[in-house]
Parts: structure tokens; sequence; C-alpha cells
């Protein structure tokens, strides 16, 4: 996504939070399904779409407050997991009391991040196959 864009957007969404509720913070990602001739022409700019099993997709990474009004978003390919892209959505985010992520932002690095910023994380942690 170009900067311009993105710029415009997060104008939009800022606009739209007059006075945000940040006790509760949540983050999450949302894959789109490209078309078929969306990725493949010649251009310089990035366009933010990636394959996967899924073919040509995109993936919106976004945070939003406890009223669900954006805070922070970010544009990737589909094939970027949401533990690559969660410390730039965390960095952005400002002082709150609780962040709530799925299984997929499970990580120790992500988790030190979070805790560093004051925050205090609620997810479900990944169960991890013992070879029980």
């Amino acid at each position: 996504m170009t900067g311009l864009v993105k710029e415009k957007l997060m104008g939009i969404f800022n606009a739209l939070v007059v006075d945000p509720d940040l006790e509760w913070e949540f983050i999450d990602g949302s894959i789109v399904k490209a078309h078929q001739h969306s990725s493949g022409a010649a251009c310089e700019q990035e366009t933010a779409i990636g394959k996967s099993v899924a073919g040509n997709t995109s993936k919106i990474h976004m945070a939003v407050d406890a009223c669900g009004l954006p805070i922070h978003f970010s544009v990737t390919g589909g094939e970027v997991h949401d533990c690559k892209e969660a410390p730039k959505l965390v960095a952005e985010l400002p002082k709150g009391d609780y962040i709530v992520a799925d299984r997929g932002y499970d990580s120790e690095a992500l988790r030190l991040q979070i805790k560093d910023k004051g925050l205090f994380l609620l997810s479900q942690e990944k169960e991890f196959n013992s070879g029980k």
C-alpha cells in the first residue's frame, strides 16, 4: 500500500475516533482475496498482494479500541503471519490497560513487548503437542 493511500485512510479513521475507549485494545488480521488479474502487471509500487493457499490474497492487520474503532492498521501480502506484523501494531498502540488477541499472536517476543509497554495480554496460549 502506498504511503499516500495509507495516510488518507488513517486520516479518515482518526476523524472517526473522537474519544477512544482505550481500556481494551484488540488486534487481529483478516485475509482479503484479490482478483486473479490484480497482481502481475508491471508497476513500481508495492501491491501488498501475496501468494497463499487461497491464491492471490492481501491481509489487513488492525488494532481497534473497545468500541471497535480503528487505532492503527497495515496491509501485507496474505502469506504474512500475524506474529510477524504484530510488533508494528503494538508499537503504534496508545497507552491502555488490556490487549486482546487470538492464538495467532502467541509468541514469547510479542508477550515481552506487550508487557514492556505496560499492557496486559489476554490471549489463549497455543497448545504444543508434547508427543502424547
